[in-house]
């Protein structure tokens, strides 16, 4: 496999989204981001704030979720990347608190942004690391699913997510060389 050229954070921009769980790829991608000493900064013409690291960009696009396509697609076509160097990071409401998930391809399971991303690439073969926020059914919760995703997670939900955030930058060297298979056996277990 050929390492990620392009890591791409799904979320929604703005202060008052900042700590919800919609936002949990930017999360991922603002620790990233510090972990490679780089800083993202607006970039007009990919529609978000973009940071490079040799050869890999970083991305969380500033269009809210349901139109994140379009800031993936205007950076992937403008170097040439193809879907299968890109990795993109979401919350997954299938998944519990915590969990973690690494697949390449498959359907968009709701997720708008996923949605978008596939339709505007014109492809579902991207990489996806998925990072579980539960769902409110199975947290017994009577949020609606849209409620449930634009707030914060609760207080014994966050360590979880916390944690998942730790184990895949603990999988980071693998993800970066191309070791996705590894990856999945480092990721997808209960070690951390």
């Amino acid at each position: 496999m050929n390492p990620p050229r392009l890591i791409v954070g799904l979320g929604n921009p703005g202060p008052q989204y900042e700590t919800t769980r919609h936002n949990a790829g930017f999360w991922f991608v603002d620790h990233l981001a510090d972990k490679l000493k780089v800083a993202l900064a607006p970039q007009a013409r990919f529609f978000g704030k973009a940071a490079r690291a040799g050869d890999l960009w970083l991305l969380e696009p500033a269009t809210f979720m349901n139109r994140s396509g379009q800031s993936v697609a205007a950076l992937a076509n403008f170097y040439k990347i193809p879907a299968g160097e890109i990795l993109v990071i979401h919350d997954d409401l299938d998944l519990p608190p915590g969990g973690i998930r690494l697949k390449q391809g498959g359907g968009n399971g709701g997720h708008n942004g996923l949605r978008d991303i596939q339709a505007r690439l014109g492809t579902p073969d991207f990489w996806r690391l998925r990072l579980g926020i539960g769902h409110p059914r199975t947290l017994n919760l009577a949020q609606q699913v849209v409620d449930f995703v634009l707030h914060p997670p609760r207080k014994e939900e966050l360590p979880e997510i916390e944690h998942a955030l730790a184990r895949c930058l603990l999988a980071w060297p693998r993800i970066a060389a191309g070791d996705y298979a590894g990856a999945q056996q480092q990721l997808h277990g209960n070690a951390v």
